[in-house]
C-alpha cells in the first residue's frame, strides 16, 4: 500500500518509516509535518492509507482528518504517542472519519523489535478492509420463541462515535427496546468510547460482557476484537469465528445472528463507515421482515458501509442522521 505519514517529529517519522520498510509491499508515498500539509498531499498524491498524528502545527490530526474526508477522502489511522492518554482525541477523530488508533512505534537502540508489530498489524487489517470482499456463510442453529421486546442493531466504523453520540443522545431514557452496537474500535479503548457515550446520552450505554441479555433502556456495545453474537438461548457472546473476516468485530456477524436468532420484531441500523461490512446482514434482516435504516451519504463522514447497503437494497428507509433517533422511537411506539 502507498502510506502517507503526518508527524512533526522526526524520530516518530523514522520509526514509522523504519516499519513500513519491513513490509516489502509498503511504501511512503509522503510526509507531510502538519495538518495543512496533510490535506495538500492527500489532495495532490493519494495514498492507500494515512497514518495521522494527533498534535501538530497549523491544526490538529483531529481537524485534519476532517478537511482530508470532506476533500480526498481515504482510509486515516491514528498514530499516536499513547492511545489511552489521547483517548479523547482518538474518539474525535474517529467521529471525523478515521478507521482505528494504535500507539506510535520507538526506536530503541537504533532497533524496532516488537514495537513494530501493533502498527504493522493495523495496517493489515486496514489493507484487507480495502481489498477483500465480504463473504459471510450463515450457520443452522435453532430459533428462540418470539420475544415482546423489539430489538435495535446498529452497525457503524468511521465517523461511528460522532454519529452514535447524535443517535444514542436523542433517545429518551425511557426508550422502549434494547440497543446492541457493532463499532469498529479497537478493544483497547472500546470501554472508554462506551464510557463517553454514556455520558452523552439519556440511556445506560456499556460494553458488553459475555452472557449479558439485552434490556430496554440500555445500549451495548462490543467491547473486543471478536465478533459479537446474539446466541440461541437469547444471550450475548463473542466468538473468533469466522477467523478470516476483515472486520472485527464485523457488524454482519452479529447481524446474522440476529436473522438466526431473534424472531421477535427487530430494527437494523447501518451507519457511516469505510469498507460493505454490515450491508449483506441488513439486506438478510430486511428479508426477515425486520425494518432496516441506512445513513444518507450527504450526513455520512464515510459512505461507503450505508452505500453498499443502498446498493443492495438492504435498507427500506435512507435517512440524515437527524432523523434516525426520531425513527426508532417512533417505529418502537408503534
Amino acid at each position: 500500500m502507498n502510506i502517507g505519514i503526518v508527524n512533526d517529529l522526526p524520530l516518530a517519522v523514522e520509526a514509522m518509516r523504519r516499519t513500513i520498510a519491513l513490509r516489502g509491499e509498503h511504501r511512503v508515498l509522503w510526509v507531510a509535518t502538519d495538518g495543512a500539509q496533510a490535506v495538500d498531499c492527500c489532495i495532490a498524491q493519494p495514498p492507500d492509507v494515512v497514518l495521522m498524528d494527533l498534535i501538530m502545527p497549523k491544526f490538529d490530526g483531529v481537524e485534519a482528518t476532517r478537511r482530508i474526508m470532506a476533500r480526498a477522502p481515504c482510509a486515516i489511522l491514528v498514530v499516536t504517542s499513547s492511545v489511552g492518554a489521547n483517548a479523547w482525541r482518538v474518539y474525535e477523530a474517529m467521529g471525523a472519519g478515521a478507521l482505528d488508533a494504535v500507539d506510535t512505534p520507538t526506536l530503541g537502540d537504533n532497533r524496532l523489535g516488537d514495537a513494530s508489530q501493533p502498527l504493522l498489524a493495523k495496517i493489515d487489517q486496514i489493507g484487507r478492509l480495502l481489498g477483500k470482499p465480504l463473504v459471510y456463510r450463515q450457520r443452522p442453529g435453532t430459533s428462540l420463541r418470539r420475544d415482546s421486546l423489539p430489538f435495535v442493531a446498529i452497525g457503524a466504523s468511521a465517523g461511528g462515535p460522532t454519529a452514535l453520540a447524535t443517535v444514542l443522545g436523542k433517545l429518551p431514557a425511557d426508550f422502549g427496546a434494547p440497543i446492541v452496537i457493532v463499532q469498529h474500535v479497537d478493544q483497547a479503548f472500546a470501554h472508554g468510547m462506551a464510557e463517553w457515550l454514556d455520558g452523552q446520552s439519556a440511556l445506560t450505554v456499556r460494553v458488553v460482557l459475555d452472557g449479558d441479555r439485552p434490556q430496554a433502556g440500555e445500549a451495548l456495545m462490543a467491547a473486543t476484537n471478536d465478533h459479537l453474537r446474539l446466541t440461541r438461548g437469547g444471550s450475548l457472546g463473542y466468538t473468533r469465528e469466522p477467523a478470516d473476516m476483515p472486520y472485527r468485530p464485523s457488524v454482519d456477524v452479529f447481524f446474522h445472528s440476529m436473522v438466526e436468532h431473534w424472531q421477535g420484531d427487530a430494527i437494523g441500523v447501518l451507519l457511516t463507515g469505510m469498507g460493505r461490512d454490515g450491508a449483506i446482514g441488513l439486506k438478510a434482516m430486511r428479508a426477515k421482515g425486520y425494518q432496516t435504516i441506512a445513513q444518507d451519504e450527504a450526513t455520512s463522514a464515510v459512505y461507503g458501509m450505508p452505500k453498499a447497503a443502498a446498493a443492495l437494497d438492504a435498507a427500506r428507509l435512507i435517512l440524515p442522521l437527524g432523523s434516525i433517533a426520531d425513527e426508532l422511537a417512533a417505529i418502537v411506539k408503534r
